[in-house]
């Protein structure tokens, strides 16, 4: 019996399976945190498109093709770069999300570590290229 996967996508099919699942959880989590507060958007969509190459050439397709996703895989998959505009909504969506802890957070411990990650996220995102 022939496969029915296309000869680029055949192969270990329990790792394509585990790259594939990876991919389309990861696209839903990143789907999720579009609207949901503090839950970030970028990081799952490219991890999405990493296990997409690897399980799931139609996903990675699409998302290279998408108006909002496209450009920013490309750039990282190329340069790992993250364009200016990007650092600087990544940056004020973590201080909104931050003062928001710090208001609502049961110990002031809970807010300060949550701040102190998403510090040192802003630090090595600002040390990114940005594309060319």
């Amino acid at each position: 019996m022939a496969s029915p996967l296309p000869p680029e996508e055949s192969g270990h099919r329990p790792v394509r399976w585990a790259w594939w699942l990876l991919a389309y959880g990861s696209l839903g989590v990143g789907l999720v945190g579009i609207v949901l507060p503090g839950l970030p958007t970028v990081p799952f969509v490219l991890l999405a498109a990493y296990a997409a190459a690897r399980g799931s050439q139609r996903l990675h397709a699409w998302l290279l093709a998408h108006r909002q996703f496209g450009p920013i895989i490309r750039d990282w998959e190329a340069q790992g770069a993250v364009s200016r505009p990007a650092k600087r909504l990544a940056t004020l969506m973590m201080a909104v999300c931050a003062l928001v802890m710090f208001l609502t957070a049961p110990a002031i411990w809970m807010a300060a570590m949550g701040t102190a990650i998403m510090a040192v996220v802003a630090a090595w995102l600002w040390r990114r290229p940005e594309p060319h």
